[in-house]
């Protein structure tokens, strides 16, 4: 085989990737009927068994939207472009090569034939081991039908893989022989036949074969190639592989002419030229693609963890470690949007700058930030409140599952993750048209998230445990199991699976799934069913049903729990004002310490600082002094330090000393000298204050505005009621309406489940057996007889609705009845749809006929003034 030398202009020939070649038009040739080979795909259906229906309506959910009617139409629809585009988006590399190499084949194409084009003519053990695998795939997703002696590719299909000027094959190759000569001149092609050394023919469908058979014998086109220059033999290297075109000059050098006039380079335009199949596939050894992958790349260990690896405990320990900061991530949020959260923007979704404040609540970067919000969202914990000024807020499925064990919660955090479409990750980039994607807001549903993500945490779980994976060879894996689901219209690869996958590793890492880049082994029991819980199996391509989600939940959360650390009952008080939480506390002390004290730093132990700020805080939510010193006597393993003890005390002796309330708002104070002090102040000329009494003042101001601008002031007022106690100022949580958790939007219809799958089958059966039943033919009227009669006959033989006269379809069906026998009818409904219709009448009475329907498989009452005509079945399907 010629070895690629590259191409040089001096030769006269200037390789691009594309050229006008002739497309296929090779014809389908009917094969015989009876028992003969089926002669289409509705006939080749009709052979298989229900057990092969279902796994085509399973591997191919679009068929079934509606449920066909009958096979033919299941077959119509198969064939469809865009039911084929999608099937052929679900195959593996290597199926999907073994569909390219049957469309360059001659149709019907011999098994032999299909094996030749993918080993070559030095074989491949490997290939052929693997390749009726791909071939059963093929089949049984209707892509490919016939027996293995005449393998056909169906229409659509071999229109999407077969090569053309506008859309070049995968495996490089170009057009036949006969196609690259369409239109040629018969003069033209007997200088073509002269010069490669055979003899002339009459016409040129003669010419073109012998071409053919020259280009394809092995013997023949070897010793014509030995007699070529070495530059064309360079030439030719450089189109072997694809694109097979290639542009040249009024005037081509010799060793292009050369090829020219031996018909190894055919015309394809004035100024291009195409090297043909058959030529391409001599000097690739018969080979029709230049790599063939019949296996699967395996996935990796990374390059660190190639000899060691890390302990599987120390995976689930750091894994754990993240589980218990997820939950602490969303218990903060949804603190922060407790009292209602950020606007909604008109166009839906987050602004940039609440997004941003999000991210510094958190402590954390932005794209973190927008994958909590979204998983919080996801998870149905947060959502829009629906009022006029429209807020995020936590909803009342937050209150629920804060009461659950924290390993149920992580476990409705997990699933809701794994089974989301909203991509996290394109929030900050832009749609298509310009505009930025924002945090909640649409148009962040992509379809394959989930199967990304089930996918790329089930070859993470083929790893030895502790095993983190090398990134290239993952994703290396999912381009070679969906090639198509990567490649855009231009032949360039779309990134967004690789993103995909890449934000998969991330968030798996952030939620607690995997600890250091290895899956832990709570997630393996998040993934792995099991059948002894009685739970339904997973689908085809992965999808898990809602009850297999809740059990799958479940178990990953008891093999979570031993993992994550105790809450505890105490702190650890220090002299600094501080206190430190040596791991997590009890919700009642974790609420009561967050309003008492501000958290300073986060990690393994939270360190809290009691500030005269904080104090205040606790005692504006109704503590006293008392309370706190008790609280803190009683939660800490350490003395009370006297500074915290003087700062509670000291902010309490002022606290509550000044009374505001509403006059508009009014301060009042047994002390004169105080509210002499405030009058004085120049900071209190804004709040408009008069005496009304030595111990009383008024303000215009309204009571929160005098309340906070006495503390500005260095003051410690206390609020109270129209009836003079102090008032209790606490967060009030605002929560959303009920509201169900978005629901995923799936790339393309959902898999059906295997009642759904039963009953379609048996519909379809039932329709198709009334489409093709064999009747017995309505006899031919021997004089002038009767119009109906002839209408009847020739709708008979016609394969249309029968129709006869109403008496005999009324003694038809009657006779039908006595006997117990099944008759064909044409039925026209209430609306004037017209159909034929296989039944077994039992019951003629009223101006109706009640019978067996063999086409709904029920019983069913027809008015006879519908039933445009009836005729006799030659067989009782019954």
């Amino acid at each position: 085989m010629a070895r690629g030398r590259g191409l040089s202009a001096s030769q006269g020939l200037t390789w691009n990737g594309w050229g006008p070649a002739k497309p296929d038009q090779e014809a389908h040739v009917p094969e015989g009927t009876g028992g003969t080979p089926p002669r289409t795909l509705a006939e080749a259906l009709r052979t298989q068994g229900d057990g092969s229906l279902v796994a085509l309506l399973r591997a191919r959910p679009d068929l079934l939207s509606p449920v066909p009617s009958d096979l033919s139409q299941l077959a119509t629809r198969a064939g469809t472009r865009a039911s084929v585009v999608r099937a052929l988006e679900r195959l593996d590399r290597f199926t999907l090569q073994t569909a390219e190499a049957l469309a360059v084949a001659t149709e019907p194409a011999p098994y032999d034939t299909l094996r030749a084009l993918l080993t070559g003519d030095e074989g491949d053990p490997e290939i052929e081991a693997v390749l009726p695998r791909a071939v059963e795939t093929l089949r049984d997703r209707a892509l490919i039908w016939g027996a293995d002696d005449r393998l056909r590719l169906v229409r659509t299909a071999r229109e999407l893989l077969a090569p053309s000027p506008t859309h070049p094959s995968p495996t490089g190759l170009g057009p036949t022989v006969a196609e690259a000569t369409a239109g040629m001149s018969p003069g033209r092609l007997q200088e073509i036949l002269t010069a490669a050394g055979l003899p002339s023919t009459h016409d040129p469908v003669s010419a073109v074969a012998s071409l053919t058979g020259l280009f394809t014998d092995r013997t023949r086109m070897a010793a014509l190639l030995d007699t070529a220059p070495v530059e064309a033999l360079s030439v030719l290297d450089r189109l072997v592989w694809g694109p097979p075109y290639g542009e040249v000059t009024s005037s081509p050098t010799p060793p292009v002419q050369w090829l020219r006039d031996r018909g190894l380079l055919l015309p394809a335009t004035t100024r291009t030229v195409v090297l043909p199949r058959e030529a391409a596939l001599h000097l690739r050894a018969g080979r029709a693609h230049r790599t063939p992958e019949p296996v699967a790349p395996t996935v990796a260990p990374r390059a660190s963890d190639a000899s060691t690896g890390a302990r599987p405990q120390v995976v689930d320990n750091t894994a754990a470690g993240q589980a218990y900061t997820a939950l602490a991530t969303i218990e903060e949020l949804a603190k922060d949007w407790n009292e209602g959260g950020p606007n909604v923007l008109r166009a839906g979704g987050l602004s940039v700058r609440d997004l941003k404040r999000t991210a510094t609540a958190l402590d954390v970067t932005e794209p973190v930030a927008a994958f909590w919000v979204e998983l919080a969202y996801t998870a149905g914990l947060l959502a829009a409140d629906g009022e006029t000024d429209e807020r995020y807020a936590p909803t009342p499925a937050y209150d629920d599952w804060q009461e659950l064990p924290a390993p149920e919660r992580w476990a409705r955090l997990a699933t809701a993750w794994l089974t989301a479409t909203r991509t996290a990750g394109l929030v900050g980039g832009q749609d298509s048209k310009g505009r930025t994607l924002a945090a909640l807001g649409p148009d962040l549903d992509r379809g394959a998230a989930p199967e990304v993500r089930r996918r790329i945490l089930d070859l993470l779980a083929t790893l030895p445990e502790g095993t983190a994976p090398d990134p290239e060879s993952l994703l290396a894996r999912l381009r070679w199991e969906r090639p198509l689901r990567g490649a855009s219209g231009t032949g360039r690869h779309d990134d967004l699976r690789a993103r995909l996958a890449a934000w998969t590793l991330n968030e798996a890492e952030m939620l607690g799934i995997t600890g250091r880049g290895a899956l832990a082994s709570h997630a393996r029991a998040l993934l792995a069913p099991d059948a002894t819980d009685g739970e339904p199996a997973a689908t085809a391509d992965g999808a898990r049903t809602p009850a297999e989600l809740t059990a799958t939940g479940l178990r990953a959360a008891r093999a979570l729990a031993p993992l994550l650390p105790e809450p505890l009952d105490h702190v650890l008080l220090q002299a600094d004002l501080t206190a430190v939480a040596p791991g997590p506390l009890l919700r009642p002390l974790a609420e009561l310490l967050a309003i008492a004290a501000e958290v300073e730093s986060k990690g393994g132990a939270t360190v809290y600082r009691f500030t005269p700020g904080s104090v205040r805080r606790a005692l504006d939510a109704g503590q006293s002094a008392s309370d706190l010193h008790d609280f803190l006597r009683n939660h800490s393993r350490t003395p009370v330090p006297q500074p915290l003890a003087y700062l509670i005390d000291d902010v309490a002796r002022k606290h509550g000393h000044l009374r505001v309330g509403a006059a508009s708002a009014y301060v009042r104070c047994d002390d004169e000298a105080v509210l002499d002090e405030i009058l004085a102040d120049k900071r209190s000329q804004g709040l408009r204050l008069r005496r009304l009494a030595p111990t009383v003042l008024a303000a215009h101001a309204d009571a929160v505005t005098l309340l906070d601008g006495l503390r500005v002031m260095g003051f410690a007022p206390a609020a109270e009621s129209a009836e003079g106690d102090v008032m209790i100022t606490r967060a009030h949580a605002h929560r959303t309406p009920p509201r169900t958790a978005p629901a995923p939007v799936p790339d393309g219809p959902a898999t059906p489940d295997t009642t759904l799958l039963s009953a379609a089958v048996k519909a379809i059966r039932a329709g198709d057996l009334a489409a093709t039943v064999v009747h017995k033919p309505v006899p031919e009227p021997s004089g002038s007889g009767s119009a109906a009669l002839a209408s009847a006959a020739a709708a008979s033989r016609n394969g249309a609705l029968p129709r006869t006269t109403s008496a005999e379809t009324l003694a038809t069906v009657q006779a039908a009845a006595m006997t117990g026998s099944a008759v064909w009818i044409g039925y026209v409904n209430a609306d004037g749809a017209a159909s034929q219709r296989v039944i077994a009448p039992v019951r003629v009475e009223g101006g109706y006929v009640t019978g067996y329907d063999h086409t709904a498989d029920e019983v069913r009452t027809y008015p006879l003034h519908r039933i445009t005509g009836v005729a006799e079945l030659a067989d009782d399907p019954a």
